[in-house]
């Protein structure tokens, strides 16, 4: 099949999760005979005329990355806009590719819901699309202000017109269901994947010192880290010394650093910023537990990256955690926002290192079937026929009707 995937996030451009899971996917389908072009984007700030739309080939995939312009707005102050651009940036490599003609289209995220659309349209192919998160999900429901309002419509907009759309967790369909529905089109649950060999097992090394947790991911107020800071002095009455590292960047570090010295574990919490690859895994190597306690989670890819390395798991319940991580099996969860519940699961795991051996072999074990790359890719091949051959009911096409042209004498 030709598959044309449309993400605003491609290597070498990696924002959070959803670029590593476009580039998983894309590379796994090209293995597993699948044509697949990605139209993405250059790096913020690229300047079309000195650095014009690259198209090359890389693992396989076809990588068209359309250089952003006009190159003045920024995604923080003018967002709507510069999404805009980098939409219309899409649109027009997409027309380039009359030499190929995509079965259909997959699209990834409101972002690139224009040039989705419009090219579904252009090449009159069904449009696949997975919803990855949403606005109203990501702010427990309140759409208070005017960008959050219009993000909230595109995502409206984008799941109207697909023909098949895929969620990573059942939460995430419940959600797609409750906020858009009814009248959309059949949602399929499709976990995202993970390339255990990029996160090396490693069993727990017993040591008699001050326990590490570890939190990596995102620093914003969703991903819930200010629970761990301020369940960190509960730990610590329990199990002095233990300290937390705190890895990724974030609107919200200010206030975390605020929270930490709020509740007296400045000294105590570990502030290293976003790392590499090989300094993550280090961390979560030396660390007791991975302590992930979000609010909103569409599905959690960082709780498998820690389990493929043998981490010891504290999770919440949230969204698509709750699925990803199964209580006292392959970790332990707590119910999210509560902060007596996280620092219970945390001592559960620092009183029995045996125990949290035990759910650690059992949560890699379990990656290597669930959620492995060719399950995923496999599963969504089975998405794409299904559109292709029209066995979902397609969204209807507004067809643009053909008027004369005025004649101006």
């Amino acid at each position: 099949m030709k598959i044309l995937m449309v993400s605003w996030e491609y290597p070498p451009v990696i924002i959070g999760g959803l670029g590593r899971h476009v580039h998983h996917l894309a590379t796994e389908l090209v293995l597993a005979g699948h044509e697949v072009v990605v139209l993405s984007r250059r790096p913020t700030g690229t300047d079309p005329c000195t650095h014009p739309t690259t198209d090359e080939v890389t693992e396989g995939v076809r990588v068209i990355a359309a250089a952003q312009d006009p190159h003045e707005f920024t995604f923080g102050t003018d967002m709507m806009a510069w999404t805009l651009a980098m939409g219309h940036s899409m649109v027009r490599c997409g027309l380039t590719l009359r030499d190929w003609q995509p079965d259909l289209v997959h699209a990834h995220d409101w972002l690139v819901a224009h040039p989705a659309i419009a090219l579904a349209e252009y090449f009159d192919v069904p449009l696949v699309s997975t919803i990855h998160a949403t606005e109203a999900g990501r702010h427990s429901g309140w759409l208070s202000g005017q960008v959050s309002r219009q993000v909230h419509a595109l995502e409206s907009w984008l799941v109207h017109e697909s023909d098949s759309l895929i969620t990573c967790s059942a939460s995430m369909r419940e959600e797609i269901d409750a906020l858009f529905g009814p009248g959309l089109a059949e949602t399929t649950v499709i976990p995202n994947g993970i390339d255990t060999e990029g996160w090396p097992f490693a069993p727990r090394r017993p040591h008699t010192g001050p326990a590490e947790l570890l939190y990596f991911g995102r620093l914003e107020y969703e991903k819930g880290v200010h629970d761990a800071i301020a369940a960190l002095p509960r730990i610590r009455k329990t199990h002095p010394g233990t300290t937390l590292t705190i890895a990724g960047d974030g609107t919200q570090l200010d206030f975390l650093v605020e929270q930490a010295r709020k509740h007296k574990v400045l000294k105590a919490t570990r502030f290293v910023g976003r790392t590499d690859h090989s300094g993550l895994v280090e961390l979560l190597h030396r660390a007791d537990a991975a302590v992930l306690p979000s609010h909103y989670e569409p599905f959690g890819i960082v709780a498998l990256e820690a389990a493929a390395t043998g981490t010891p798991l504290v999770t919440s319940t949230a969204g698509g955690l709750g699925e990803a991580v199964i209580d006292g099996i392959t970790g332990v969860s707590c119910a999210p926002r509560s902060v007596a519940g996280l620092a219970d699961a945390v001592r559960r795991v620092l009183d029995d290192p045996a125990a949290a051996q035990r759910r650690a072999v059992a949560a890699r074990e379990r990656l290597t079937s669930d959620f492995a790359w060719p399950t995923v890719a496999d599963n969504t091949s089975q998405v794409y026929l299904a559109a292709k051959r029209a066995e979902r009911q397609p969204q209807p096409r507004r067809l643009i009707e053909e008027r004369p042209l005025p004649d101006y004498g």
